[in-house]
């Protein structure tokens, strides 16, 4: 996969002539570039379109970008992004096979709508499925991997014999980092100036970012370490996936329903939840019942803290440098963090590691009159400050930009992975 990279990422990034403008106010080397939406659709020869599918565990994203071949022998540039999602994730139908198929279909008729017939051919469409996938029994997932590929191909659009797989954490993870810091500018001139990554999806957990220090390269496993060469540098980065470590998986696993046989007729409970509770939820296909500690039981941060602590202490590498180090969070730690009036959900923030704990300590410890959307606010802050403190080992004041999308550009493994899908088909030449 090495020698690809430099091919794959070193293209030039060039603006829109659409009439949007996007504006900033400080200005950068690719002020003007990114588009929310596609350019107007009586494309040119020259004009190339991948289509992506994410199949989460908590949803099926699809990702539809616009490129321009401006001249042969020249990489395509990006010009822009068109995204929907729908929920729930493909694992959700894993005795529904085809039912969770339809899904995709549904997104699929964007994607016609959006790219104009004569190009349909040439463009290529992949569903690539994380770990939501990835935790079900292997001919389940077969199955529903199956039903997608019979809707690929009644498609218009090119399928290759590919185009439906699970794909590897830690390659999920490589391409985010390389996604996050191409469109920030970081590996813009040979910089070895970067930001790593963390994603915090459904089911797992990824962290990327690139060791500064050659003790760090030392001390960490030989299979946490992978190589590869863009803008004529080498990276050697430190990625790795935790299955099972994602948000709703968490969730399972300190209510303690993580790996039991059957549901039916138990309530799992928390002090993580208010004592009033009782409820359902559906993960996985699985219902579950839960809810609070009722009279007896403790409430609050504390225990709360304590529940959490046993899904990740000792669990998880820790490499010293990440305390020294500013990262790029996304996915579940955005969202928390809007949902508790962090940050912006437009914009988004910066933060600190201790900022996710303040803000579990004022939910938690006020649970009885806390109103929220969701009843596992409490859980999901404390799980979010036990993974970055005591699970990666972050320092209170370790840095996080937390972002939704960079340059109106969804953040997370996709474009990366498209074009690397376009290179691997010479569609760019």
């Amino acid at each position: 996969m090495a020698a690809a990279w430099g091919a794959v990422f070193s293209m030039l990034v060039a603006s829109c002539v659409c009439t949007t403008v996007f504006h900033r106010e400080q200005q950068t080397w690719f002020e003007g570039v990114f588009l929310s939406s596609m350019c107007p659709i009586n494309a040119s020869d020259n004009t190339l379109y991948g289509i992506m599918f994410d199949a989460g565990s908590t949803g099926t994203r699809i990702h539809i970008y616009t490129f321009v071949q401006k001249a042969a022998g020249q990489l395509p540039i990006l010009e822009g992004e068109i995204f929907e999602s729908v929920k729930p994730g493909l694992s959700a139908f894993a005795d529904q096979p085809k039912q969770g198929a339809e899904t995709v279909q549904g997104l699929l008729d964007i994607a016609k709508a959006s790219i104009p017939p004569s190009h349909w051919k040439q463009t290529p469409v992949v569903l690539k499925a994380t770990a939501g996938l990835r935790l079900l029994p292997e001919q389940k997932a077969h199955d529903l991997l199956f039903e997608v590929k019979e809707i690929f191909k009644k498609s218009p659009f090119l399928v290759p014999d590919d185009s439906v797989s699970i794909m590897d954490g830690s390659y999920e993870g490589i391409l985010a980092w390389v996604t996050v810091n191409f469109l920030t500018g970081q590996l813009h001139g040979h910089s070895q100036e970067t930001v790593g990554t963390l994603d915090l999806g459904g089911a797992s957990t990824q962290i990327t970012f690139l060791p500064q220090f050659e003790k760090t390269l030392e001390q960490t496993p030989r299979d946490y370490l992978t190589s590869f060469e863009m803008f004529n540098s080498t990276y050697k980065l430190y990625t790795h996936s935790y299955l099972g470590f994602g948000l709703k998986a968490a969730r399972l696993a300190t209510l303690g329903a993580l790996e039991t046989e059957g549901t039916d007729g138990h309530t799992f409970r928390s002090a993580c939840l208010p004592r009033w509770l009782e409820a359902e939820w559906i993960f996985g296909g699985v219902k579950y019942q839960y809810g609070g500690n009722q009279e007896a039981g403790e409430t609050g941060f504390e225990p709360c803290y304590a529940e959490v602590l046993r899904v990740v202490q000792g669990k998880l590498h820790q490499p010293d440098e990440v305390q020294r180090s500013s990262f790029y969070a996304f996915s579940y730690y955005y969202d928390r963090a809007v949902d508790t009036d962090m940050i912006d959900y437009e914009k988004g923030g910066v933060l600190k590691v201790e900022d996710f704990e303040r803000k579990a300590r004022e939910v938690c410890d006020n649970l009885e009159n806390f109103t929220s959307g969701s009843p596992f606010l409490c859980m999901d802050l404390s799980y979010i400050t036990a993974l970055l403190k005591d699970g990666f080992g972050f320092a209170d004041n370790t840095v996080l930009q937390l972002t939704k999308k960079v340059n109106n550009i969804e953040t997370g493994w996709a474009l990366g992975a498209t074009f690397h899908l376009l290179q691997s088909l010479g569609i760019s030449h």
